[in-house]
């Protein structure tokens, strides 16, 4: 069961300059776990070839010793992969390595090229072929054709200008590590250091994990290419036009807490969240408790602003995995309850706000609501510290479908009746962007506002 949330999510690394590159990639990808489930991989460079690994299956499972002794050098890239094509062919698990007509090129991107049906039908009009559907290959496609005039990171740099959306990129060339951020800058990209290596990941958690020392963010628009003289970097795209627009959800949901995004740290931006919210839509009550695990830094803003003591009266089963025998005979709420199960003692007879990150389907929200009431609840006040959201994702997200949401299709006050709740209030839009160093981030979740054309994709729900 999952729980009813958005979904990014994959996750990137890269790492030039050490010799135990594999080892650090894993780790880096261990770091970033919770972007991407499905599958995990990595391409290495030996100074001869690329030799790469990748399976189904969470990093810890999917390496160890033996196979990452089989991957040697100094320069390393690695991918985590949360499908959102409803796609699990092997096939599709990243990196993709290919031949060129100057060697071998190992790349993988966390997002989504949101024009690549139409690339990848033109390619096949003039003769090309595909061996996977990932967006990956028909981009491949372009570097190679300009090979033939050009060098690899003109051609590179010639072709990812084709590309439309939203997407972070790392890539083995010859060798040397490439970093690519879309002109928008909605996926996150940043730089580490540690001695004589430089890294590239997801997130700053990464980083930390590793000893490696954050630099900086790869700029909107950036192309970085890091080498034996050092880093430089090329803006491939007229950026005339274009404004920064983050992705918003990282701060809400995304992003581990620990994690240093965007200029802020994610803690403490969902903590002044969850104190916005409390000075927007107070309510007399006993106890503040989370939604374990994504609302629990929201509650503590929210308990420290309101005054009402914070305890985890919802338990969470982390040993839950992604698919799990049912009974045969009908249990209530047997999904939710699983993974959640109510501290009695914290809840009958009381007076309870619970909070939580978001409400997408309401479908979950709604089983909370009934399991809190079943274990004494006098009443049950839910609180979200993120606006209410309307609009399904086109960047590489996997949301559900416009009529899903039950903040488009429902009011706040119908949306709480639905889940059984005695009051529901969201974090306004305004309150949000306060907490916020920019108003420029991607917010089209909650407003519908794209900074990305979705009639770029070939889709029926757009």
């Amino acid at each position: 069961m999952a729980f009813d949330k958005f979904s990014d999510k994959c996750a990137v690394a890269g790492v030039y300059g050490n010799h135990e590159a594999a080892n650090l990639v894993y780790l880096c990808l261990y770091a970033l776990q919770h972007r991407g489930q499905q599958g995990t991989g990595m391409a290495v460079y030996d100074g001869e070839k690329i030799n790469s690994y990748k399976s189904f299956g969470l990093v810890a499972d999917v390496y160890n010793k033996k196979r990452l002794k089989k991957l040697p050098g100094k320069l390393a890239i690695g991918h985590n992969r949360y499908p959102t094509d409803g796609n699990y062919s092997p096939g599709n698990i990243q990196p993709i390595v290919a031949e060129l007509p100057i060697g071998q090129i190992a790349v993988a991107y966390n997002g989504n090229f949101m024009n690549t049906y139409k690339i990848r039908e033109e390619l096949m009009k003039d003769g090309a072929i595909f061996s996977t559907e990932t967006d990956l290959e028909p981009f491949l496609h372009l570097i190679s054709r300009r090979l033939k005039s050009t060098d690899i990171n003109t051609a590179i740099v010639e072709s990812v200008k084709e590309l439309s959306g939203a997407f972070a990129i790392v890539a083995v060339v010859e060798d040397s590590l490439i970093g690519i951020r879309d002109p928008n800058g909605v996926k996150p990209l940043a730089l580490g250091k540690m001695k004589d290596a430089y890294v590239l990941v997801s997130e700053t958690v990464a980083l930390d994990l590793i000893g490696a020392k954050f630099v900086r963010e790869i700029e909107p628009g950036e192309m970085i290419i890091i080498d034996a003289t050092g880093i430089r970097s090329v803006y491939p795209f007229d950026l005339t036009g274009f404004k920064p627009a983050p992705c918003v959800f990282e701060h809400v949901y995304f992003a581990r807490p620990d994690s240093f995004l965007y200029g802020q740290n994610v803690y403490d931006v969902r903590k002044s969240f969850g104190k916005t919210l409390a000075k927007e839509a107070p309510i007399d009550a006993d106890v503040v408790i989370p939604v374990p695990d994504s609302g629990i830094t929201a509650t503590i803003g929210y308990a420290e602003e309101s005054g009402i003591p914070f305890e985890m009266g919802l338990i969470r089963n982390h040993y839950v995995g992604r698919t799990f025998i049912e009974p045969s005979q009908s249990i209530r709420d047997f999904g939710v309850k699983v993974k959640l199960n109510p501290v009695k003692s914290i809840i009958k007879g009381k007076r309870v706000i619970v909070v939580d990150d978001s409400i997408v389907r309401g479908t979950t929200s709604k089983k909370i609501v009934h399991m809190l009431r079943d274990a004494g609840a006098k009443e049950v006040h839910v609180r979200v510290s993120s606006p209410p959201t309307k609009n399904p994702c086109y960047y590489g997200i996997d949301t559900p479908s416009r009529n899903e949401l039950i903040s488009n299709t429902h009011t706040i006050e119908e949306t709480r009746k639905f889940i059984g709740a005695d009051s529901l209030a969201f974090l306004s839009l305004e309150g949000m962007i306060s907490v916020l160093v920019s108003e420029d981030y991607c917010t089209a979740c909650f407003t519908g506002k794209y900074p990305i054309d979705p009639t770029l994709l070939k889709r029926d729900d757009i």
